[in-house]
């Protein structure tokens, strides 16, 4: 089945989203709409072609990063600011009867190269995520991101490296 991924609105349908995770299930159902509104986060839902029911989402917001928090590598080759634009994915889940087809990667890749579209709109040096487990890092540094130094958690990749994930198509 084809799956598409679209910003969230009321007539998705929330209600069944399970993907193991409580309070990423209660968030969808009960504040996403709310940070949508609110223009604190952007939720995209994932759903099967011809279906209401979401079945996995990410949201996308700002974030500041102090330079000095970041790998002595990648803070080189920033601007000396004290803080940096970044972009967040502050949740990233899938409801657990549809884990192993590889739709979580379709959900990163979706957030990652929406990133890169955008990044000549309005700027940002990297993106970050703050994963729940360590299973959840894992699933992130398949996918290049690297962790920050004080926390094996909190990771991000490079705009630069993302851009080269999704070149643009020659003319």
């Amino acid at each position: 089945m084809k799956h598409r991924i679209e910003i969230l609105d009321k007539g998705h349908d929330l209600s069944a989203f399970a993907c193991g995770v409580p309070e990423l299930g209660t968030y969808l159902r009960t504040q996403a709409g709310q940070d949508a509104g609110r223009f604190a986060a952007a939720p995209y839902v994932l759903r099967e072609q011809g279906q209401t029911r979401v079945i996995g989402y990410y949201t996308l917001s700002t974030l500041s990063i102090n330079l000095v928090e970041l790998p002595q590598t990648l803070a080189a080759r920033l601007p000396r600011y004290p803080i940096i634009p970044a972009v967040l994915i502050g949740r990233l889940a899938l409801d657990r009867r549809f884990h192993g087809q590889g739709l979580g990667e379709h959900l990163l890749l979706d957030a990652l190269h929406g990133c890169a579209r955008q990044a000549h709109v309005v700027a940002a040096a990297a993106v970050v995520v703050e994963a729940m487990h360590d299973k959840a890092a894992l699933f992130y540094r398949q996918y290049g991101f690297t962790p920050f130094p004080d926390s094996s958690r909190r990771l991000f990749i490079s705009m630069q490296t993302i851009i080269k994930l999704f070149p643009k198509p020659k003319k």
